[in-house]
């Protein structure tokens, strides 16, 4: 216990000042290039006034403060545990007890990335035709892509104002025609890249804060705003860098993020944050569309705590072959199958330990299940053994 409780104030509190992280502010904890994460009241006074950099108190890396990003994992986490606040343990299910096995037939078979490659990675995506991985992250360049047998093959996006460039990634997606899109938070945009890293398109249609994307089938890309409420079809030739449409199909989600397309039907899985009410933590919901924008089905944390007693937490959403909805969830720390629509509420756990902070979900073509960890910096492969 003590252990646990030496982690949880490691995890939560500024290791400068030992002051706890907070949602805004001075207490708000910020990313330094090199991934270590200090508050934002600690990256103020060691810059100092003026434009003077400043030295990382841990690897003593220079940097300036405007090289410094919001820390997207711990503020999520954050808001997991709600206004209230809690504990680490109880927020994420944890009983203290030992693990159970994985179930028959799943096992990880690759495991890449990790502390040093890749920096609180938020988003995963899989070319369904070379096997490529492309991983947002917040490292020097933003966009990681691994070969099928998991070597990085090579890197690109570096923060700045250059075509380019990537200020703050929240997710990635691969068309079918091999163009890696992010939808980028540092300056409200989705952009599209060729596999090299060349910049293709910049699309900025007035959004308010672009979030989750996934590719649909001929060159088209869904994607929610969260800030706007909003699903949005964005339609592009991506090899001549041309936009042909970019239109709203779905008004009024509460904060949507993680969003999926299926590859069979062409279904939308959308992941909505739904708002804390006085001390309790907030939930989520997951609302499914068929491909003609029809309400087929919703289920939420409470509709999912009456078939599993521990709350849940959904952070990224996929569909399997079969149509079933695959999602993430950061309480119990697994990876869970809710049915087919139709069939809600379902609760499968698919992969129930040896992950940390899963916050991405996507299936290759050969059907490999690929889970993005931020907790651990890594991305876990698993197949059917």
């Amino acid at each position: 216990m003590a252990a646990e409780n030496e982690a949880e104030l490691s995890l939560l509190e500024c290791r400068v000042c030992f002051e706890r992280y907070g949602p805004g502010g001075q207490r708000r904890p910020r990313n330094l290039p090199c991934g270590h994460v200090l508050c934002q009241a600690c990256v103020g006074a060691l810059s100092g006034s003026g434009s003077r950099g400043l030295e990382c108190p841990f690897c003593r890396r220079a940097c300036g403060a405007a090289e410094t990003s919001d820390c997207l994992p711990l503020l999520q986490l954050l808001e997991v545990l709600g206004p209230a606040g809690g504990s680490v343990p109880s927020a994420l299910g944890r009983s203290g007890g030992a693990e159970g096995p994985l179930p028959a037939g799943l096992g990880l078979r690759l495991a890449l990335g990790g502390w040093g490659s890749l920096v609180n990675p938020t988003g995963v995506a899989a070319c369904r035709r070379s096997g490529r991985l492309a991983v947002a992250h917040d490292g020097k360049k933003r966009i990681h892509v691994f070969g099928p047998s998991g070597g990085c093959l090579w890197r690109f996006g570096e923060r700045g104002d250059a075509g380019n460039d990537i200020k703050y990634p929240l997710d990635v997606t691969v068309t079918s025609d091999g163009h890696v899109v992010v939808t980028d938070g540092g300056d409200r945009s989705v952009k599209a890249f060729d596999f090299e890293g060349r910049g293709v398109l910049a699309v900025r249609e007035g959004f308010r804060l672009p979030w989750g994307l996934d590719a649909a089938p001929e060159s088209k890309v869904i994607l929610t705003d969260s800030e706007a409420g909003a699903l949005y079809r964005l339609t592009a030739d991506f090899k001549t860098g041309k936009l042909r449409k970019c239109q709203m199909i779905w008004s009024q989600l509460v904060s949507p993020r993680g969003v999926a397309v299926s590859q069979t039907s062409g279904a939308i899985a959308v992941i909505e944050h739904l708002k804390a009410q006085g001390p309790n933590s907030g939930s989520t919901r997951v609302k499914i569309f068929s491909a003609e924008m029809d309400l087929v089905g919703q289920v939420d944390s409470f509709g999912l705590n009456l078939v599993f007693p521990s709350r849940i937490y959904t952070t990224a959403v996929a569909f399997d072959k079969e149509g079933r909805v695959i999602v993430t969830d950061v309480c119990s720390q697994a990876v869970i199958c809710l049915g087919k629509p139709e069939e809600f509420p379902v609760f499968n756990p698919l992969i129930s330990h040896g992950l940390s902070y899963p916050v991405g979900l996507t299936y290759t073509a050969n059907d490999s299940l690929v889970v993005l960890d931020s907790g651990d910096h890594s991305v876990k492969i698993y197949s059917s053994t």
